[in-house]
């Protein structure tokens, strides 16, 4: 089969697994559905997550039954079946160079170990040492024989590959995956092609790609394992920047955007007369960058990033104004039902002087009222419409829509977002916002396709919160300072992570600690709102809007009032078992405080015990406001895909580089694409041909999603 499918020249990278000597049928089913490697290049960028240093060997005199892992060279000179039945083992003496003696134990695989080990054979043994009866003894260890440990792609470092527990049930661990790359690495080490020029090379002191992936795989010492390393990961984060450079300026040349340029009566009259506040100079300026890009007559697709309370909404808002000044219509999507309609209430009031129809769209609007809205919509009547995912219905159809925010982005899948994109002929102008702020390295991977603009100021006369941290057992005198606050007119948050008890977590639950602080603040001086995910709407807006009146002094919630409450009368924050959320989700509640002119708290409350990474957490918080600072610490405890949910994009799938531990590499490669990029957007330079080659290859591997931001 080998040969007939060798006959059509296809490239020995594109090989199916199967037909790798010691794959198989079945085997290669289990690497497909358990590691994603369906061909032979697949295996070749399997790298090893560690390699373990093999070329210490240790006389059986000087080991250590305590020592982690060692290796040893000798002679099997007996080998016995000890037992009965179930209780079988298989016990060795193993004897080295000088003589001494060691034991070697095995409780599995008991038939091959007596049909495939020969006595007086030169074997090398790694494993972990310990004590039987006194004795040292190892366990199963891994055998090899001498003459193949002596081959020429071994060497002093060893590769451990991950693999699955499905894998090791069916006998395919580290080892079995090393002796595969073994058989692979002859077959396809010629095929490799150079894929980066040699002036880059050069410049960024890289090894060729060949010799490269032979050291990841079977490297000769430390140095040159270090310098594989160094080129396959500044090749990949290359690429990385190269496809998102390249989706950015297919999108550029490819996609018209409406000609936005025209700032007119609704614009002008609302900043001079309804504008309650003096803009900041960071909003002014993503105003101005925001402007450019919708007169440029291309699509516009930015991200705005900006710190809880620095003003995206009104930024958002003006925008809109901007589209509607040139005839079209805006929407604004936003991940919840209470984070849209607070954008609504916002926006509303702000026009409420104006001839702007501005209108709700979510899960929970009536039959009769979306029949209107929808008629309304189409007919050009509805100016801005706000919403949840209900705005990308097929019913939802605009007259003619050419602004769009969608605002916690990273909430949406890529998927759910082009079905807004597709609303008009022509694609309208999206920008997208994200209260999270996004470590530089993580928006030049996930985002680097967009431009970035930041709101790095907030409005003036805002306080900083002061935050502490204080454990269960100072519970009363936390409870006395909320009262302290709510007599001086103030209200408080008090967020639990949990909405009943659970039997498996070991902290407060939302509905003990709702009764706790019922019974604290007892007296007809408080009122007590209690909000969480699995109240109805109409429930949840009740308690809401209660609190926002001033009706109630405290309100008891779970994460649901991350985002979407906007009450300037708040003042304390209470986090209960704080350790047990992220430092982004807690810098987000952290926000919902400090929204008015007085000195707001957050109080970071845990149990006595924390792990290294909780108490990381606390003390971040506690030491800074700064959002971005905060998101540096979360990328570096949590990784880019966890954080951001960025697994849905497709970039972060790195074969061997790490955006935190390479944030230096990765801004060399950006800047080698940028110059690619400035000078030759086509590649059409003799020297870039295998840049474009392998661009090519790359992005044939995957949607472009990048056409929707």
């Amino acid at each position: 089969m080998l040969d007939l499918y060798s006959q059509h020249k296809v490239n020995p990278l594109d090989t199916p697994i199967e037909f790798l000597k010691g794959v198989g049928p079945m085997r290669a089913e289990l690497l497909r559905t358990e590691l994603g490697i369906r061909f032979y290049g697949d295996l070749l960028l399997y790298f090893p997550f560690r390699h373990i240093d093999r070329s210490q060997f240790y006389a059986i005199s000087e080991i250590d039954a305590n020592a982690a892992m060692v290796q040893v060279k000798g002679r099997f000179i007996r080998i016995d079946a000890i037992g009965k039945q179930r209780a079988t083992r298989m016990v060795g003496a193993f004897q080295d160079e000088q003589g001494a003696i060691m034991e070697v134990a095995w409780f599995r695989s008991l038939t091959w170990i007596k049909q495939s080990i020969k006595l007086n054979t030169d074997y090398v043994l790694f494993g972990k040492p310990g004590l039987f009866n006194g004795k040292l003894q190892m366990t199963h260890p891994e055998i090899e024989l001498l003459e193949n440990f002596n081959k020429p792609l071994k060497g002093g470092l060893e590769g451990v590959y991950n693999t699955t527990e499905k894998l090791k049930a069916r006998k395919i661990d580290s080892r079995v995956i090393r002796k595969l790359m073994e058989t692979l690495l002859p077959l396809v080490i010629k095929s490799i092609p150079e894929t980066l020029p040699g002036y880059i090379r050069k410049r960024q002191k890289l090894q060729p790609k060949q010799w490269s992936l032979k050291e990841i795989h079977f490297p000769e010492n430390m140095e040159s394992l270090a310098q594989a390393k160094h080129s396959l990961k500044f090749e990949e984060l290359f690429y990385v920047q190269m496809r998102l450079m390249s989706i950015k300026a297919k999108r550029n040349k490819e996609i018209p955007g409406q000609v936005l340029s025209a700032v007119g009566e609704h614009f002008n009259n609302f900043y001079t007369n309804h504008l309650p506040f003096e803009l900041t100079n960071a909003q002014k300026r993503v105003i101005k960058e925001i402007r450019k890009d919708m007169g440029t007559g291309k699509q516009l697709n930015r991200l705005l990033q900006g710190d809880v309370g620095s003003g995206k909404t009104v930024v958002a808002l003006l925008c809109a104004l901007i589209a509607i000044d040139n005839g079209f219509q805006a929407a604004i999507m936003a991940p919840t039902e209470i984070l849209a309609t607070q954008h609504y209430e916002t926006i509303f009031d702000l026009l409420s002087e104006m001839h702007i129809n501005v209108a709700l769209l979510t899960g929970s609007s009536k039959t009769a009222y979306r029949k209107k809205l929808h008629a309304n919509l189409e007919n050009g009547q509805i100016h801005i419409l706000i919403g949840t995912h209900a705005l990308i219905e097929d019913k939802v159809k605009f007259n003619n829509l050419g602004f769009v925010v969608i605002d916690e982005q990273h909430r949406f899948g890529v998927a759910q977002r082009s079905k807004l994109w597709r609303k008009n002929a022509i694609p309208p102008h999206i920008l997208v916002m994200t209260a999270t702020p996004i470590p530089r390295t993580l928006a030049m991977t996930v985002y680097g396709d967009l431009d970035v603009s930041v709101i790095d100021e907030l409005p003036p006369g805002r306080k900083p919160i002061k935050t502490v941290h204080r454990r269960d057992n100072h519970r009363l005198q936390v409870f006395g300072f909320m009262k302290d606050e709510i007599k001086k007119g103030r209200q408080v948050y008090v967020v639990y992570p949990l909405i009943e008890e659970s039997e498996t977590l070991d902290y407060k639950d939302l509905m003990d600690g709702y009764e706790s602080i019922t019974r604290a603040f007892s007296n007809e001086s408080y009122q007590v709102s209690i909000v969480h995910g699995k109240m109805k709407p109409e429930a949840k807006d009740f308690e809401m809007k209660r609190f926002a009146e001033g009706k109630c002094q405290i309100m008891v919630a779970t994460t649901v009032i991350e985002v979407g409450v906007n009450v300037p009368n708040a003042s304390v924050m209470v986090i209960e078992s704080s350790e047990r959320f992220g430092l982004s989700q807690l810098h987000q509640l952290r926000g919902r405080v400090g929204r008015g002119a007085d000195q707001s708290y957050c109080i970071l409350m845990t149990g006595n015990k924390l792990s290294n990474e909780g108490r990381k957490r606390i003390q971040t918080m506690c030491e800074t406001n700064d959002g971005f600072r905060i998101a540096e610490v979360d990328l570096k405890l949590r990784g880019p895909g966890d954080l951001m949910g960025t697994q849905q994009s497709g970039i972060m799938e790195f074969h061997i580089a790490d955006i935190v531990k390479d944030a230096e590499l990765l801004q060399q490669a950006r800047i080698e694409a940028e110059y690619i990029y400035s000078n030759d957007a086509e590649l059409a330079h003799e020297q870039l041909l295998i840049v474009r080659h392998q661009l090519t290859s790359l992005m044939k591997k995957r949607p472009n999603w990048g056409r929707i931001s």
